[in-house]
């Protein structure tokens, strides 16, 4: 899979927004990280995909990447029952020594 086929768009709401602007120290147990940013990305792409098109697209260092696969809502249109469609979601992890996307961006 091509790497600029693995990340179809991120998705700007208002709890990642708020995500992305939070950053956290180091602990014993979990080191310093940055913040998080939301893809929607392809169904068939693992973490090491996810975490190489990221890198590669914007140029920051991931720390790690969470995947949600979500399922497609049942929807009714007139008389006729449909399901929108099914898609992958993925919650990257920055480093805290990279710069963010947004800085990078604007």
């Amino acid at each position: 899979m091509d790497l600029y086929h693995t990340i179809v768009r991120p998705l700007v709401t208002e709890k990642t927004t708020h995500q992305s602007r939070q950053s956290f120290e180091a602990t014993r147990s979990k080191p310093d990280r940055g913040g998080t940013f939301s893809f929607e990305v392809h169904a068939e792409a693992n973490k090491q995909q996810i975490k190489q098109a990221v890198e590669k697209i914007y140029g920051v260092r991931v720390l790690n990447v969470r995947t949600a696969t979500r399922r497609g809502k049942e929807r009714r249109y007139r008389f006729k029952r449909g399901v929108t469609r099914h898609w992958k979601k993925a919650v990257v992890v920055l480093r805290a020594d990279s710069p963010t996307i947004e800085e990078l961006l604007f």
